[in-house]
């Protein structure tokens, strides 16, 4: 299909990459329904912020276990099914957890609404698919970007929504939002084929999901949870010796299936490799200081740090981010045939260091959080835009799905990491109110900016060296 003339194929359209952007930035508008809602999701529903957490923690396991299993369903006959059942899925989440009684149900639809977490590899599937030769890559530094970017708009719409009237509001939007996103889908993007069928069918690797999908979620489990349960503790301890275990019997299995969930042999090309080592480091990175902006926008000016804003203009705090991922991601690709992708990276990471230490530095104005956030934007944009491009130029068409996916969930893994770390910090740096100290918000920045070096240290010496190879 790759071989047929631009104007013969499906995607030649205008609207297809459109199309694939609105319906990947539901990720972002679902994922902006996370930490900023948490404190006024626990007074709604009379329960701990403690426990509330459960409800980033039950979106993050679900989608550890969708996203691999929907990034191979993405490289089989039916992409634009498997985006449309997704969606609709998240729209049942939405629905659930806006009209929820109580929490336990809430949580129920948050865990439906994490298959978010696969959409965009399904829509960088189907670019690669349908999309002329001369725009892929264009196309998918556009849509590996769209949650960075789409976070910065939602969370101040959640912010706005939120404030005005209730949290269930903001569920209500992203089911308004998620119901345009499927009308755009089923209306834009090429049907799948006959032609798609016969040159991706391929047995469904079962085993290999359950067993990936049981050990990422115990994983996860175990990292989001330990600073609730104790590092030390009994249940910490077997869930991570479980996960271990698992993984391990996974890598065995997928190095002897004829047709694997995710292709490890794939994994060891050195492209793959500095995309995904970049994910989990960088995916950490971005989590905290995401997390330790909104604390710091809202707590109480008492702390000797905090803003004080109200959850309505919390969210704006993240705007920046939006601009700075936007405008880097068009450079990146205006660039991209220019400059070799792998110095992209290092000057992602470059800049994301540069935006953490401006924050463990600098963090008491407004304006310092916001030039941090449009730095970390700028970092993120370039660095998320190189990474799935890095991948389709070292995978076969067949193996990209599950590849970006699996991309995708060491970005929730690092993810998960900067969670762990800045709840652990955090927690160890209380003050008498029970707000986190100046010496705990510079701590975890302090930590994330360490974490984007070592990231940059290494991706520049692979840069300096493949240069002097080249030479």
């Amino acid at each position: 299909m790759d071989d047929a003339p631009p104007s013969t194929r499906p995607g030649s359209r205008r609207s297809l990459v459109p199309a694939l952007v609105y319906g990947a930035l539901s990720t972002a508008i679902v994922s902006s329904l996370g930490m900023l809602l948490v404190p006024s999701i626990a007074k709604a529903m009379d329960v701990a912020v403690s426990t509330a957490q459960w409800t980033l923690t039950i979106n993050l396991l679900a989608g550890a276990v969708a996203t691999p299993v929907m990034g191979r369903l993405s490289d089989g006959a039916h992409p634009k099914r498997l985006l449309l059942v997704s969606l609709s899925i998240v729209l049942v989440g939405c629905v659930v957890a806006a009209s929820a009684p109580r929490f336990d149900i809430f949580l129920v639809g948050r865990a439906l609404q994490g298959l978010t977490y696969g959409i965009v590899p399904v829509t960088i599937s189907l670019a690669r698919r349908y999309v002329a030769p001369a725009r892929t890559q264009a196309a998918i530094s556009s849509l590996s970007v769209t949650v960075s970017t789409g976070i910065g708009i939602g969370y101040p719409l959640t912010g706005i929504i939120a404030g005005t009237l209730d949290f269930r509001a903001a569920f209500w939007f992203a089911a308004i939002f998620v119901v345009t996103a499927l009308v755009v889908v089923a209306r834009h993007i090429p049907a799948d084929t006959e032609l798609d069928a016969a040159g991706h069918a391929r047995r469904f690797d079962a085993l290999g999901a359950v067993l990936l999908g049981l050990g990422l979620g115990s994983l996860l489990l175990g990292i989001s949870e330990g600073t609730h349960w104790g590092w030390g503790s009994p249940a910490v301890i077997s869930v991570l010796c479980l996960a271990v275990v698992v993984l391990a019997a996974w890598t065995f299995v997928e190095l002897r299936t004829e047709h694997p969930l995710i292709n490890l042999r794939v994994l060891t090309r050195t492209d793959v490799i500095l995309a995904n080592g970049t994910a989990i480091g960088l995916g950490g990175a971005m989590y905290i200081g995401l997390s330790m902006g909104s604390l710091v926008a809202q707590a109480p000016e008492e702390t000797g740090y905090g803003l004080a804003l109200p959850v309505w203009w919390a969210g704006f705090v993240m705007f920046p981010l939006s601009v700075g991922s936007f405008s880097a991601n068009r450079v990146v690709r205006r660039l991209s045939r220019r400059v070799d992708l792998t110095v992209v990276l290092p000057f992602g990471a470059a800049v994301m260091a540069s935006a953490a230490a401006l924050l463990w530095l600098a963090h008491t104005e407004l304006w310092e959080v916001l030039i941090g956030m449009f730095l970390f934007g700028v970092g993120l944009g370039a660095s998320y835009a190189a990474m799935p491009a890095l991948i389709a130029r070292s995978v076969a068409a067949a193996e990209l799905g599950s590849s970006v996916s699996f991309n995708q969930v060491l970005r929730t893994i690092g993810s998960s990491f900067g969670t762990a770390i800045s709840a652990a910090v955090i927690a160890a740096h209380l003050g008498v109110g029970g707000e986190a100290t100046d010496r705990g918000i510079s701590t975890t920045f302090a930590i994330s900016a360490v974490a984007c070096v070592g990231v940059f240290a290494v991706l520049a010496a692979h840069a300096v060296t493949g240069y002097r190879r080249g030479v």
